[in-house]
């Protein structure tokens, strides 16, 4: 509880408070009337949200929970995502609204329609029913973020197989870790992706995870590698194995029926890091997921897809990506911007120049990228027409008020309503934010529960704290979005979800209510970072620095940033036998970091690493890494009186400044 103690000694009072603007409010999607309805019949109000899809087979019971803390949500329903996706404008006559105004960090563009999506998704699905991709074949996805990484989850979706997109950052030991997990059968990747002006290579990548080190071998799952030309580049090519997607993609006849899928059928596994140091994969139902994912967008960003240009800044490689870009907004028939480039490429009014051209009305980016735009300064978005704009989305971590008030006035001229949401992988929808045109707003706080979401936070012994306390976040019933597990294994997700308190979902984050009850998120109570909105484990990182030949033990905090929101420092002890080891302790770090990058991915590289003599332990060994955050965010060392040698923590205050590698 340690840092949810010292958070909340440091989280001032709040006291500036938004009312809903009466014009917004009149044309709201959702009214105060959806937090009665939920209040009234929790599962009645679940079952209307489900009817909104597309159901194959119609559902006759909503919840089952005779297998806690698995849930069956709408069970004997059938359906297909991609026909709820895509087929279903078709059907009812949107097929010539642009669902994609795709733009490319080299500045090529398209624009898509969902008659457009429709012929390309069929011909994929097509092209991997060839292949031989079935219903409940895994497929990993490993691209850029253009149409084909979309085409591909729906066109999985179409066909019952299971996508698992991995973000193209991530390392190729990563990508094989998240292939030899799921048995994926088919990657699809692409020769390579822009990124801030330069060609970021892919397809070796794929390449080195699927040969392997040579104590793990080749991935014996893999039957073929589909390659997306994006680049140009030249490309690495094993015959019988890679395929170019234009040579079996393109030839394939533009019709195909879905393959209808049970409700419970799961529609993809995402990993996401774990305390153990292995990535967990999380897998979603269909039918559940979609009723999240869809009813959350519809409300929370009081979607009007006749009008709207609605803009998620996210990568498809995460859960916002897959949750707010594919499936709750092309359910709901959004038109929507898909950038491919960084926030400063070829310069730093770039999205501006976007929301300008595009006519952006709702944007949902995070709160490292407001930060970032706020160093940056308020005479860059200055200089461009961003009156289109009408809603402001915040996402990935909690916003600090200071960002808050200035993403309101700079971006939002004072006039657009902020939802700021609270959610994760393992929720699959958003659990937490205001609606608009419902609800007040205070610059910071996530605010409220989604209607039909029970959460509250509770202390050490699971009972609930009165407002003005904080404590741990939990999610008190189940919801139709929320992970079914982690694949392949129950045990862990009963040990990692349930075991804390007795009946109750522990979200792993703390929280606080004010006095008025709403909710301030806090961050993360265990060894999970939050850098830049993506989650990464201090036990992963210190497994990949120990595997350095120099180091003899790592210990890695993650400490408060303010554009990144925390950065990843790191404490390494140099081993006395190591050959090789640089004299200067920037030399040291500089090539920490990028062993770190090569294993992980450049998320991951550590801010700081200091070379100390030891670290913090308790007498069983445990290290301290409270100690470590006071040493990085240069606070006063709090009590010590546990540790094994009390005087080390003096021994690393006093080496700090010549020990400091940035």
């Amino acid at each position: 509880m340690d840092n949810v103690a010292h958070t909340l000694e440091n989280l001032h009072t709040e006291t500036r408070s938004f009312r809903p603007l009466a014009s917004f409010a009149a044309h709201a999607n959702a009214t105060a009337y959806e937090y009665k309805k939920a209040g009234v019949d929790r599962l009645e109000y679940w079952r209307e949200a489900a009817q909104r899809l597309a159901w194959k087979t119609p559902f006759t019971e909503i919840l089952d929970w005779s297998d806690a803390p698995v849930a069956r949500w709408f069970h004997d329903g059938t359906l297909n995502a991609c026909d709820n996706a895509v087929d279903r404008h078709i059907r009812e006559g949107r097929g010539d609204r642009v669902a994609f105004h795709f733009v490319g960090e080299p500045g090529d563009t398209q624009t898509l329609t969902y008659a457009d999506i429709h012929e390309r998704v069929q011909k994929a699905a097509n092209g991997l029913a060839s292949l031989g991709v079935g219903k409940g074949d895994r497929v990993a996805i490993y691209l850029p973020q253009i149409p084909e990484a979309v085409v591909a989850m729906l066109a999985c979706a179409r066909v019952g197989a299971i996508h698992s997109v991995v973000f193209g950052g991530f390392s190729a030991d990563s990508l094989r870790q998240r292939i030899d997990d799921a048995e994926a059968k088919l990657v699809i990747t692409a020769d390579g992706g822009n990124r801030r002006g330069s060609h970021l290579a892919l397809k070796p990548l794929v390449d080195d995870a699927l040969a392997g080190h040579p104590e793990q071998g080749p991935a014996a799952s893999v039957e073929h590698v589909l390659v997306v030309r994006r680049t140009g580049q030249d490309t690495a090519w094993t015959e019988g194995r890679d395929l170019w997607w234009h040579d079996v993609v393109d030839p394939q006849p533009a019709e195909h029926e879905p393959v209808w899928v049970e409700a419970e059928h799961p529609l993809f596994i995402l990993y996401t890091s774990g305390t153990t140091g292995t990535p967990k994969g999380l897998w979603h139902s269909t039918g559940g997921y979609l009723t999240g994912a869809a009813q959350s967008h519809r409300l929370v960003f009081d979607l009007k897809p006749e009008t709207d240009v609605y803009w998620c800044t996210a990568d498809v490689g995460w859960i916002t990506g897959h949750s707010y870009i594919v499936y709750g907004p092309m359910i709901n028939g959004a038109t929507q911007v898909l950038y491919e480039g960084t926030p400063n490429t070829p310069h730093e009014g770039r999205w501006w120049e976007i929301v300008e051209e595009y006519k952006v009305t709702i944007l949902y980016t995070a709160p490292t990228a407001i930060r970032t735009f706020m160093k940056w300064g308020k005479a860059i978005p200055q200089q461009y027409d961003l009156s289109s704009l009408r809603l402001l989305g915040s996402v990935g971590e909690p916003i600090n008020p200071e960002a808050w008030m200035w993403y309101r006035r700079v971006i939002g001229g004072d006039r657009c309503p902020i939802v700021d949401t609270w959610w994760q992988t393992e929720t699959g929808s958003i659990m937490i934010s205001p609606l608009p045109g419902v609800t007040a707003t205070k610059p910071g706080s996530a605010m409220t529960p989604m209607p039909g979401v029970s959460i509250d936070v509770v202390d050490d012994a699971g009972r609930p704290v009165a407002n003005g306390e904080g404590g741990y976040l939990v999610i008190t019933e189940p919801w139709p979005s929320m992970l079914r597990g982690i694949w392949g294994n129950r045990h862990r997700y009963v040990s990692t979800y349930w075991n804390h308190f007795d009946g109750l979902y522990f979200a792993g984050d703390g929280a606080k209510k004010d006095v008025d009850g709403d909710l301030w998120l806090l961050g993360r109570v265990d060894d999970v970072m939050n850098v830049s909105g993506h989650r990464l484990t201090t036990t992963e990182i210190e497994h990949s620095l120990v595997s350095h030949p120099w180091v003899a033990e790592a210990a890695v905090v993650g400490a408060s940033d303010e554009v990144t929101g925390q950065a990843v420092v790191a404490f390494v002890i140099v081993r006395s036998d190591a050959h090789g080891v640089p004299s200067e302790g920037s030399e040291v770090a500089a090539a920490l970091r990028e062993h770190v990058r090569r294993q992980i991915g450049a998320l991951a590289k550590p801010r700081t690493i200091l070379v100390v003599s030891e670290v913090p332990k308790t007498r069983s060994g445990k290290i301290m890494r409270r100690l470590l955050r006071d040493v990085a965010e240069n606070r006063a060392t709090g009590d010590v009186t546990t540790l094994a040698d009390p005087t080390v923590m003096d021994a690393i205050r006093g080496g700090l400044e010549a020990g400091r590698a940035d």
